[in-house]
């Protein structure tokens, strides 16, 4: 009966130990982020091993879209203020939030189309394999998640009891 609160009390010391271990690790590993925030595409230099001019070129590429992407996202934010606003002052009338939700689409489908050609651009800047492997995944994340929603949408709800 003695051992157990012997037990006890080294299980706890361990589990605090492995907490402080990897509180100061994710705490050296932020602040290292935070003082390098210009190497915020080292990502791909390490994933698709390209070399310090590959990388230059890409990160070229990168700062001269970061206007157009910027200028896009502000205007898909105005647009979903005029939607919000339409959808308080006016719920009822559908023809006018039908034709916000337009106006939206139709941004967010301008920007995904710059989006693929800036990445088909960058995917260009690497070696061939590497920058197929680099557009397939970019496309993913770029149209992938509407077709999750779409299909998870378009699929019948199991029946009751069939979960």
């Amino acid at each position: 009966m003695r051992r157990s609160p012997a037990i006890l009390l080294g299980l706890l010391a361990a589990g605090g130990a492995l907490f402080a271990a990897a509180y100061f690790l994710a705490h050296q590993i932020c602040a290292r982020q935070i003082n390098n925030p210009a190497d915020d595409l080292d990502w791909l230099r390490q994933e698709f091993r390209l070399s310090e001019t590959e990388l230059a070129r890409i990160r070229e590429l990168h700062e001269g879209y970061l206007p157009l992407c910027a200028e896009m996202c502000r205007k898909i934010a105005v647009k979903k203020r005029e939607l919000e606003t339409v959808l308080e002052q006016t719920p009822n009338l559908v023809a006018a939030v039908e034709s916000k939700l337009m106006e939206l689409g139709e941004l967010r489908a301008h920007c995904q189309a710059r989006m693929l050609e800036h990445f088909l651009e960058v995917s260009r800047a690497m070696p061939p394999e590497q920058g197929r492997r680099y557009l397939t995944h970019m496309q993913r994340l770029t149209l992938g998640f509407h077709e999750q929603i779409e299909q998870s949408m378009s699929e019948p709800p199991p029946a009751h009891g069939h979960h």
